[in-house]
């Protein structure tokens, strides 16, 4: 897929503009809450004098902005190479039962072994690859058919969301606790286990970016070229599994965002990958912090949880996205 120069220059400018938007945000995020200081006297308590309000912002906050912009960026570029793999614009980790299978192994793994909770992104990836495995295994049919894949999906995604109900339930009637915090009670800890997997898969999707413009064509094509499309689809899948996996072992199962920022990203920059993942990354970031700093002050001094906000944004602006964006989710 050749980019012009015109879709070049919108796509950079696009970049820009969200970043400073993103930092316009962070700021707020840092300042707006319980705890309200200057950013005057957060400045000097970070870089000239102990301040404990600061030291309780940096320990409370920074964790969970920081997480919020790394699981972002993970889930959207998650949702944006299934739907490349795939070729259906409803593909997306939490639907096809991805997240389901990595919440699963991650709700055992930390209740039964909670000295591996470094390990548990590790865990959560190999859960994510069994669910993948099983779906795909399940789905074929002299071939893979994206809506088949979507159904069994959805299948096994239930499955696996009530065995965890179940495990949760029966956990919590021993005092062992199954479920994942979300964006609330975060650490830096957190923060340095997610960033070691969100690093690779988002290095890995953009890498990827050329060989999900080459999903676009057909099977036929791709292998005229020499290459083998199966094991691109793969790689492709196994990358959106890692990604997904680390932030579903750090804040769990976050709905709507891998499903809907990659097709609001193809309405501001256009189909091609090169330009999409990063512009995903972003934009992925900026609308999950979002999401957590509206859940921390709409209803203060209690928290709405940032799924529980994207869960009720997503839906109404994904109906809408579904009426007036036909040509970029393969409708007429």
């Amino acid at each position: 897929m050749k980019t012009t120069h015109k879709e070049l220059t919108r796509g950079v400018m696009s970049c820009f503009v969200l970043a400073a938007l993103i930092c316009l945000l962070t700021f707020a995020a840092m300042k707006l809450g319980s705890i309200s200081v200057t950013y005057g006297e957060l400045f000097r308590g970070l870089f000239v004098e102990y301040d404990i309000r600061v030291a309780t912002i940096y320990d409370l906050r920074f964790p969970r902005i920081i997480v919020a912009l790394l699981g972002g960026a993970a889930l959207s570029c998650s949702g944006l190479l299934f739907q490349a793999v795939l070729k259906n614009p409803l593909a997306d980790p939490g639907i096809i039962g991805i997240s389901g299978g990595a919440s699963l192994v991650t709700g055992i793994v930390s209740a039964l072994f909670p000295t591996l909770y470094f390990s548990l992104p590790l865990f959560a990836f190999f859960g994510g690859v069994g669910a993948f495995a099983i779906i795909y295994s399940l789905s074929w049919k002299g071939g893979l058919d994206p809506v088949r894949i979507i159904l069994v999906g959805i299948a096994v995604g239930a499955v696996f969301t009530g065995l965890g109900e179940v495990l949760d339930a029966v956990s919590n009637r021993t005092g062992v606790s199954m479920s994942v915090s979300g964006l609330t009670q975060l650490v830096w800890g957190d923060v340095s286990v997610l960033a070691v997997y969100t690093a690779v898969g988002l290095v890995l999707s953009l890498v990827l970016a050329p060989v999900c413009n080459l999903m676009a064509l057909e099977d036929e094509t791709v292998r005229g070229l020499g290459l083998n499309i199966d094991l691109l689809r793969l790689i492709v899948s196994l990358a959106a599994v890692l990604l997904v996996s680390g932030v579903t072992a750090v804040v769990g199962v976050v709905g709507f965002l891998a499903l809907i920022v990659p097709h609001m990203a193809r309405r501001v920059v256009g189909s091609e990958h090169r330009i999409l993942v990063p512009f995903c990354i972003l934009l992925g970031g900026f609308i999950l912090l979002l999401a957590d700093t509206v859940g921390r002050l709409i209803a203060a001094p209690y928290e709405i949880s940032a799924a529980v906000v994207m869960s009720v944004v997503g839906g109404p602006f994904f109906i809408i996205l579904l009426r007036k964006g036909g040509k970029h989710l393969g409708l007429r």
